[in-house]
């Protein structure tokens, strides 16, 4: 737990001093490349869980804390993002997990707006995968610093140096190894600690349920065999270093350059380098670009912003999660903020940390921490809270829906349940909802960037809200928002509709970009623009 200060939370100076104690960063990666693992580990090692929950990957994982949904511990994938705040070497990491799935890009890319850097993990075996391009396109969009850990190096996979070459393509930075592995993939040894000139080799404990054993050892103290592994990691890494060069702070911020780190999260192999690196050298919390002409200094009263709302995690109260990015000042649970999309005032009263079912009270927080409002259900993602003096942060782009489907109740009974449901799921924003008077609420259309979206969906209403639900897919493959200062626009066209999103956005839908062609030159008076943002 965190040691709160004692100084009032007005003090500008207790602000930024306590600002300067959080990291606050995202784990990205493409499905399957460990980041559960590792944020479990993340919080083995600063003593938050007693033991990982995994031993040996996520088909004998007995206790995921970050995966709670059960279609996420039914097929060992990550929907929902997870967030979490560690203690470790007086410093306050507060890590968001996110979701792995493509299909759920949307979501992630909600998590990247709340974050100050990014852990970006990659399979050993695989290097880098569709989903993890483009993650990190987001992350050099929003100029978040990158750390780049090279995950699974206990199992077979590519060389070394390979990788590195690989990273530098892809990403256009820099890579600048601070660890490189005694051993190849699939035979790790140790880890050298090239900025501090150590050696030492790691020991699982109990399969990786414990913090891994490190012993310091000195190569030319070895015997041959074992010294030889040491004096090819040795070599291999100088020849990174002459390449790349060494690591460079400034670099680093601009996401010019990115630190690499191998490990082995599986066995917290390489994660305690992980958290020494994130409290060295990630960023603090800064001022909060806003849309007025000065970004938010951190000292200024309280203010922050949603960019996540989550319900069902405790089906026994049907609670409502929305999770707060705090930029600016302090928060006590308690205090009465402003909502600036509605002008109108929230209470705090119920203030958790929130990972998976499980949370806590919080009563203080401060630049940089995330803080869950629980029973929220006034809170949209992108609102913008704060006190005393009003704030706007910019909004959080939604992505183009490519899939679309129409949803309806299998029983009519059910339709107060299904109605209720379809409002929560849209609340959340887990799909988009469209509305026409043509069809009706009784069959709205759902809206989603991937199929998994419409699955989630599907089950959530059925179980949280006992309305099973047909989703019948439609041909339509792309969507453009209508400019509020067109005129004539259409109930109905050929080869698409006119649909209405619960924010008042207008969207017409199209089978095709032909389609489009066709409807600008038959509707003249209609201005179609790009929805949000793009996922290529």
């Amino acid at each position: 737990m965190p040691v709160l200060t004692e100084a009032p939370l007005t003090d500008p100076a207790a602000v930024r001093r306590e600002a300067s104690r959080r990291r606050t960063f995202a784990v990205i990666s493409h499905p399957d490349a460990g980041k559960s693992t590792l944020t479990e580990a993340l919080a083995l090692l600063a003593r938050a869980i007693q033991d990982a929950g995994v031993t040996h990957g996520k088909s004998s994982r007995h206790a995921t804390v970050s995966d709670w949904m059960g279609i996420e511990q039914e097929r060992g994938i990550s929907i929902s993002s997870a967030a979490l705040q560690l203690t470790y070497r007086d410093t306050i990491l507060n890590v968001v997990d996110t979701p792995g799935h493509a299909d759920f890009s949307e979501d992630t890319y909600r998590v990247l707006a709340a974050v100050d850097s990014a852990v970006m993990l990659i399979d050993a075996a695989k290097g880098f995968e569709p989903q993890t391009v483009k993650l990190l396109a987001v992350c050099k969009a929003r100029n978040i610093p990158i750390i780049t850990v090279i995950n699974k190096w206990d199992r077979p996979g590519l060389d070394a140096l390979g990788l590195i070459d690989d990273i530098g393509e892809r990403t256009g930075m820099t890579p600048v190894p601070l660890t490189w592995p005694a051993g190849i993939a699939g035979d790790f040894h140790g880890l050298l600690d090239i900025p501090g000139k150590r050696a030492f080799r790691l020991e699982a404990v109990d399969g990786g349920a414990q913090a891994a054993t490190e012993t310091e050892v000195r190569p030319a103290e070895l015997d041959p065999i074992e010294a030889a592994r040491w004096v090819d990691a040795e070599e291999e890494a100088g020849l990174v270093e002459s390449s790349n060069g060494a690591f460079d702070t400034a670099e680093f911020a601009a996401a010019r350059q990115t630190p690499v780190l191998f490990a082995a999260a599986a066995k917290n192999f390489g994660v305690s380098q992980l958290l020494d690196t994130l409290v060295d050298l990630g960023p603090a919390p800064s001022p909060r670009e806003t849309l007025s002409d000065a970004p938010r200094p951190l000292e200024s009263p309280f203010s922050g912003f949603v960019f996540k709302v989550q319900a069902g995690q405790d089906s026994s109260h049907r609670d409502h999660i929305a999770y707060l990015r705090i930029c600016s000042g302090s928060f006590e649970r308690g205090m009465v903020i402003t909502n600036q999309r509605t002008g109108k005032p929230f209470a705090t009263k119920y203030a958790h940390r929130v990972l998976g079912r499980s949370r806590e009270v919080v009563d203080t927080a401060w630049p940089g921490d995330v803080v869950g409002l629980v029973n929220a259900t006034s809170l949209r993602v992108g609102d913008s809270l704060f006190a005393e003096e009003p704030v706007r942060f910019p909004d959080i782009p939604r992505f183009s829906p490519e899939l679309f489907a129409v949803a309806r109740a299998k029983d009519p009974g059910r339709y107060k349940q299904f109605r209720r449901g379809i409002e929560q799921l849209e609340h959340e924003g887990v799909v988009q909802v469209l509305r026409s008077d043509l069809r009706g609420d009784q069959a709205p259309v759902l809206a989603a960037v991937g199929a998994l979206q419409f699955e989630v969906a599907a089950q959530r209403l059925g179980t949280e809200f006992n309305a099973p639900t047909s989703l019948d897919h439609i041909s339509y493959t792309l969507a453009m928002a209508v400019a509020p200062e067109s005129t004539g626009v259409p109930e109905t066209f050929r080869g698409g509709e006119i649909l209405h999103r619960a924010d008042g956005e207008i969207i017409a839908v199209f089978g095709d970009k032909w389609k489009v062609g066709h409807f600008r030159k038959d509707y003249p008076g209609v201005v179609l623009e790009p929805i949000g943002a793009a996922i290529d």
